[in-house]
């Protein structure tokens, strides 16, 4: 069984890993850290003049908002560095509040550069960075051949309690039951093409990256 679910963890990576990049942002993500996409690219746009660079980080609905506190940013940074760090922080955390706000996330902050990550949030970065998602499969194939035969192995091996013990078979029904719903999970994936996964998706009018 355990070769059964190895070939099929091998076939559901990709599909695994884009469920994993459409997944809400959760409470380590990186969209609200200085370090992080969203205020990088306010950064570039306030140096620019752009603010086109940042309006792809919010609905258009909430473009307005954006250019206003972008135009009244430029204004108060040009008049002393005192004002450039306090306005720029203005902007970074408008910007951040309103992105999140489209994720349907709550704002909670600007958390400083280097604020640790999701592991699956960075390694999709990474892949990203360097045009090869070669690393995020290995990443994800170590992820779930670990998570699968540690579980598989708890089954099998509470599978073998004496018939008496109603404490160990109900452990063994609680072993079973986490099992075969995690499998559920990566056989869902499995039977999704990534079509599938996009068609079904929020678009990018009510949902962003996920970060």
């Amino acid at each position: 069984m355990s070769t059964i679910l190895a070939r099929r963890l091998a076939t559901a990576l990709a599909a695994a890993a884009f469920m994993t990049l459409l997944l809400p942002s959760g409470a380590r993500t990186h969209c609200d850290t200085m370090d992080g996409p969203v205020v990088v690219a306010a950064k570039h746009a306030l140096e620019t003049g752009d603010v086109n660079l940042v309006l792809i980080w919010v609905q258009k609905k909430d473009e307005p908002a954006i250019r206003e506190a972008f135009q009244k940013t430029l204004t108060v940074r040009s008049l002393n560095p005192e004002a450039r760090a306090v306005a720029d922080l203005y902007f970074f955390e408008t910007l951040v509040r309103i992105h999140r706000a489209g994720e349907g996330v709550a704002y909670t902050g600007l958390k400083p550069a280097g604020t640790a990550v999701e592991e699956g949030i960075d390694a999709a970065d990474k892949a990203i960075a360097s045009g090869s998602a070669d690393q995020l499969i290995h990443h994800l194939e170590m992820a779930l051949r670990r998570n699968v035969m540690a579980q598989f192995e708890d089954v099998k091996r509470k599978r073998e309690y004496p018939a008496p013990n109603l404490d160990a078979g109900r452990d063994y029904v609680a072993a079973y039951v986490r099992f075969i719903h995690y499998v559920e999970g990566l056989h869902t994936a499995l039977m999704q093409t990534a079509g599938d996964h996009l068609h079904n998706a929020p678009s990018p009018e009510t949902h962003h990256d996920g970060h």
